[in-house]
């Protein structure tokens, strides 16, 4: 069954916003081991201060 009219478009939009939900929480995921990955640099950095 194809849809014609309004129904392809609202399923356009659809695929359109689940690929930007899920780039965006890609990107979250990145950001959030980078923050962690300073955090561990810094207190390292405390810890074994020559």
């Amino acid at each position: 069954m194809k849809l014609s009219g309004p129904g392809r478009d609202l399923r356009r939009i659809e695929y359109a916003l689940l690929v930007t939900v899920g780039a965006l929480t890609d990107l979250l995921w990145l950001l959030g081991i980078g923050a962690w990955a300073l955090i561990a640099a810094g207190l390292i950095e405390m810890i074994y201060r020559p």
